[in-house]
């Protein structure tokens, strides 16, 4: 069964609910959602009424709960220790996330490994990697490592850097990966031919780890290293080749998240690009039909 949705919101008054409402609204399935602003350290309390009322309308809308997926936020860095207190920071307000996803309930996490900032690549991951040796073993949440663009100085635009990072974690069973589409092709991976990516990518780290995938088109050509994400069928990457990673066999079971941009940055695209994927039919007339609504 496809596994489709997108980001949605996570509101003070509806929390759970509220996400869960926006998500149906697009016709999806599942979606992801952060805890909070992802850009600062605001949080509120979780409301398990909200909660539970959430899990009732998923349970008879057969919507998997475990399929469900929080993204970390952005200003979450554990690539570089230079500056202890800004390290020792990242660490702990990853945790109280991770402690948000264990009251919510869910399973997966998608972090950004995170930037080295000069501190060169191999300490990056090196920092990575130990800062999630300091979290993961106590909670039942899985960290997943998003694939990188490449920009500045990221960590994680190559695969055998999120290798390396998942060798140095001690905590096995609790480390995976979430593709970015955008982002692969900004990196330079070749995702025309998937399958043969997937190869590559079984062997070098296990097909088992992929847990989510952020299926979004690139405003830039292959190698651009430049992360910026357009919509379905509208970028470089182009709808053939999306529509061939979404369907792909050996990520039947796998939950894809659209984070395309809102048109002219006030219309949520998600409704429709849904339709689009599941009628396997681009329209290219989408975006105007968007504006229109």
């Amino acid at each position: 069964m496809l596994l489709i949705g997108s980001h949605v919101g996570f509101k003070k008054d509806t929390q759970l609910l509220g996400s869960l409402n926006e998500a149906l609204s697009y016709n999806a399935n599942t979606f992801m959602f952060y805890t909070g602003a992802p850009q600062n350290t605001m949080r509120y309390k979780i409301n398990s009424d909200l909660t539970n009322s959430a899990l009732k309308v998923m349970e008879e809308k057969n919507i998997d709960y475990s399929k469900v997926i929080v993204h970390a936020p952005y200003i979450i860095n554990l690539g570089n220790a230079d500056n202890i207190e800004k390290y020792q920071f990242a660490i702990n307000f990853l945790k109280s996330e991770i402690d948000r996803c264990e009251e919510l309930g869910i399973k997966n996490l998608v972090l950004h490994p995170g930037s080295h900032v000069g501190c060169g690549i191999e300490e990056g991951i090196k920092n990575i990697s130990n800062g999630l040796n300091k979290i993961l073993g106590h909670t039942n949440v899985t960290i997943l490592l998003e694939t990188m663009a490449g920009k500045g100085s990221e960590v994680g635009s190559k695969l055998e850097e999120i290798k390396q990072i998942i060798d140095q974690v001690e905590d096995k069973e609790h480390i995976g990966v979430c593709l970015d589409t955008c982002h692969l092709s900004d990196a330079g991976y070749d995702i025309v031919n998937f399958d043969k990516f997937l190869e590559d990518f079984d062997s070098l780290i296990g097909l088992e780890k992929i847990k989510c995938v952020h299926v979004n088109d690139s405003k830039n050509e292959k190698s651009s290293h430049k992360d910026r994400h357009e919509n379905i069928g509208f970028g470089h990457i182009g709808f053939p080749t999306l529509i061939n990673i979404i369907y792909n066999k050996k990520l039947e079971n796998v939950p894809k998240i659209l984070e395309t941009p809102y048109v002219d940055k006030q219309f949520a695209p998600y409704k429709y690009e849904i339709a689009m994927i599941r009628n396997k039919a681009f329209d290219d007339k989408l975006l105007e039909k968007i504006r229109l609504q």
